[in-house]
């Protein structure tokens, strides 16, 4: 009998088909159970429920050991999806006071994968965030009801004083972007904001730990799986210690109430930020809880910005305090001598047309009283005389120089302070002239510059930080809000001093000249209120718009200073109007450890004086 041709094909078509249909199914089978981990996670997900152990967050301190920020219990409720069964949800709201709206609100969110990547049906979902122990109390007697949600309890920050905000910052609910950059974040954890909070989230945050459980056919939980063998306990976050003083910030605050400024102290050998005074400020406490985006938001509406940290991101002209930085360049550079070059100055400096005004005194003067007197034409003729020198071959030449010994000392570029937000503040160049004046400027065109104004723009944490380079005779350790980690160490740019280009020999005659301002020229004030202390100083008065801010740049005392300070108030007038008190009562207050009974008095004063701000001078 003959073999049927065509039936054996079909046969082998057949047989082959159902090969391949076989072979594709081993490969889906081998993709799903052996190349990639989602067969497993889903079948985990049906039988475990891996409930995450939040570490406690460390604690800040001041330098004295003083307590800033610590925890407190707080609760979230989270939820599994897949495990809601006959959920009635008048009775949930009710338990947990939010409206059907809110509730439908909070499901859609966490079903909405590009709110919530990890979203699945058989993990915990982040329901409600930072209930207290009294609003989570209801909701705990009636849990058993409510079928698919648990409790989750975590921690929120609080506060020991009302002060430090800005320093301390605080901490929020992550964003997808935080999620995104470090696998650590989950949806509804929360992270570090501003502040060492922000700075220092990694040491400051912990290790999540992770618990267990077994869960039946029907997603009952049966206990902890193998008796927690596979439990992994949370690691606690590090504790961090400042070398802010909490008592001396306090007093910087209040010393600014009711005005727009910033107080900087440092303790020069160490780098230490004594205080960080932004002002106006607000409350830290705002920032805790469920209430803290309605508050945040009513913050950042405030017309006088009370988010904004002037004492890093607050850009000013340095004004007089400048004129340091300045007679060290000049000295360097030996354009003047400080004994044998006076300069004339008749109510100012005078060239042609040109006329820089100054206040009264005595002339001509050398380094030392110029210093002390806050002399403008010493200074105009200084740069007028630097930009000029044929040694250089041109200006352009001449301010490269300039610039050069004006970065050494801290200005221009952020310093690489521990906190967010520094900005950079301006020295010009060559380049920026150029562009500015198509190439054709000199000394003249530019002589602002020379007393701190014009396109010189600084930070009060960088007039601060020329306070201590002075107080230090030449050298600066990188301004730290943080002084120890818990079991931990610094980063080395905190402890490695930087030297500028300027010798050490000629911050003695500026020292002099700060001197000679606090015992008889416009710091006079010092030594007035803080007898014996041995103080020097350097006030400023910065032109703006008609409306002069009062600064102050000092340190004390003398010899092995303790403190370098800045004061900057927003159209506070004269450098001695404010800056020169309050930098006195700083001093009195962390050498002393208290005001006097008199300089209480100056401070209740201070603090009582409000300085109005219209919108046109903001």
């Amino acid at each position: 009998m003959a073999k049927d041709y065509i039936l054996e094909k079909r046969k082998l078509v057949i047989g082959g088909v159902a090969a391949a249909i076989v072979l594709i199914y081993m490969i889906r089978l081998f993709a799903l159970q052996i190349s990639t981990d989602d067969y497993k996670k889903n079948a985990d997900s049906n039988a475990f429920l891996n409930k995450i152990q939040y570490p406690s967050r460390g604690a800040i301190y001041d330098r004295n050991g003083k307590l800033l920020v610590f925890n407190q219990p707080a609760y979230d409720i989270t939820v599994v999806p897949k495990e809601i069964e006959n959920l009635d949800t008048l009775d949930l709201c009710g338990s947990l006071k939010i409206s059907r709206a809110q509730f439908l609100k909070f499901m859609s969110d966490m079903q909405d994968r590009r709110r919530n990547p990890g979203y699945s049906r058989y993990t915990n979902q982040p329901f409600m965030s930072q209930l207290s122990a009294e609003e989570c109390g209801v909701f705990q007697e009636k849990l058993f009801k409510f079928r698919g949600f648990y409790i989750q309890r975590r921690t929120i920050r609080q506060y020991s004083y009302n002060a430090a905000a800005h320093a301390l910052g605080d901490i929020g609910e992550v964003t997808m972007k935080d999620i995104e950059t470090d696998d650590y974040y989950i949806r509804g954890d929360y992270i570090g904001k501003l502040g060492v909070e922000r700075s220092y989230e990694t040491e400051l945050r912990g290790e999540k730990g992770i618990e267990i459980l077994l869960r039946d056919a029907h997603g009952r939980i049966q206990g902890r799986y193998m008796d927690g063998k596979y439990d992994r306990p949370s690691v606690p976050g590090k504790n961090l210690k400042l070398g802010m003083d909490i008592d001396l910030q306090m007093l910087g605050e209040r010393l600014l109430k009711n005005k727009i400024g910033s107080i900087v102290a440092i303790e020069p050998e160490t780098g230490d930020i004594l205080c960080l005074v932004s002002s106006p400020n607000y409350d830290p406490h705002l920032m805790i809880g469920r209430q803290r985006g309605k508050n945040h938001l009513m913050l950042q509406r405030d017309n006088q910005k009370p988010l904004l940290n002037r004492a890093l991101m607050g850009v000013y002209p340095p004004g007089s305090t400048f004129k340091t930085a300045q007679a060290l360049t000049f000295l360097q550079e030996g354009i003047v001598d400080p004994h044998a070059t006076s300069f004339p100055c008749s109510r100012g400096f005078h060239y042609g047309r040109l006329t820089v005004g100054c206040h009264p005194h005595g002339a001509p003067l050398s380094l030392i009283p110029a210093i002390s007197t806050s002399c403008n034409s010493y200074f105009c003729w200084g740069l007028f005389r630097m930009f000029g020198d044929r040694k250089y071959g041109s200006s352009q030449n001449a301010i490269t120089v300039w610039k050069d010994h004006m970065v050494s000392q801290g200005f221009g570029y952020k310093l690489g302070v521990d906190l967010p937000g520094e900005k950079r503040g301006l020295i010009p160049n060559a380049q920026f002239y150029d562009k500015a004046y198509r190439g054709r400027w000199n000394g003249l065109t530019v002589i602002s510059i020379s007393i701190g104004q014009g396109e010189i723009l600084s930070t009060p944490l960088q007039i601060a930080n020329l306070g201590a380079t002075i107080a230090n005779r030449g050298y600066f350790m990188t301004p730290h809000i943080v002084k120890e980690v818990e079991h931990g160490k610094l980063d080395s740019l905190f402890s490695s001093p930087r030297y500028t280009s300027i010798d050490k020999k000629y911050y003695e005659d500026v020292v002099e000249g700060m001197r000679a301002s606090a015992t008889g020229g416009t710091c006079r004030t010092l030594s007035l209120m803080v007898p014996g202390l041995e103080s020097c100083g350097k006030t400023g008065t910065a032109q703006n718009r008609g409306h002069d801010h009062s600064v102050f740049m000092g340190f004390a005392p003398m010899k092995n200073p303790k403190i370098a300070i800045a004061v900057y108030v927003e159209n506070g007038g004269w450098g001695a109007t404010y800056g020169v008190p309050i930098g006195a009562l700083i001093m009195d207050q962390y050498m002393n450890g208290k005001l006097s009974p008199e300089n209480e008095v100056r401070a209740e004063e201070i603090s009582n004086k409000v300085i109005l701000y219209g919108d046109e001078e903001r």
